[in-house]
């Protein structure tokens, strides 16, 4: 069994913060908070191919494999070759944790994934956090509900 990282429903809450500046027109910033481990997200996609709207909820899950009975893969996907588990999702992305801070004295974490360039930041509570490492490579997958 593939060993789950993170799995939650967020709720998008903006797009494009006015925070945050717009680099690319098929890119859009996700500003989202998850429901159940009250976890805030930043999350960067390709907004021409799986387009989110406000107020929009989807479930998000980070794992180390894509293979269902947790066997560690190349990182590369090949269509057709057997069961995955982005079969069961629409929109996924593979990349790199690069970083991971707990400042002393606070409640929050963060977390730091690039995905080739459009980025995630997860903060909340740090025994939600507990299972990740840095360098280590993740898949995120999503799916609308």
């Amino acid at each position: 069994m593939v060993e789950v990282l993170f799995d939650d429903i967020f709720r998008v809450d903006q797009l494009n913060p006015p925070e945050g500046k717009k680099a690319f027109d098929k890119v859009t910033r996700v500003e989202a908070k998850s429901e159940r481990f009250d976890m805030f997200m930043h999350l960067d996609i390709n907004s021409e191919i799986y387009p989110l709207q406000v107020g929009q909820k989807f479930a998000l899950l980070l794992v180390p494999t894509l293979n269902p009975d947790g066997t560690p893969d190349t990182g590369y996907y090949v269509q057709g070759k057997g069961q995955s588990l982005a079969d069961n999702f629409e929109y996924v992305m593979y990349g790199k944790l690069y970083r991971i801070s707990e400042e002393s004295g606070q409640d929050k974490a963060e977390i730091y994934i690039s995905f080739g360039g459009l980025l995630m930041m997860l903060v909340g509570d740090p025994s939600h956090c507990n299972k990740f490492e840095l360098d280590q490579r993740l898949y995120l997958l999503i799916r609308k509900v």
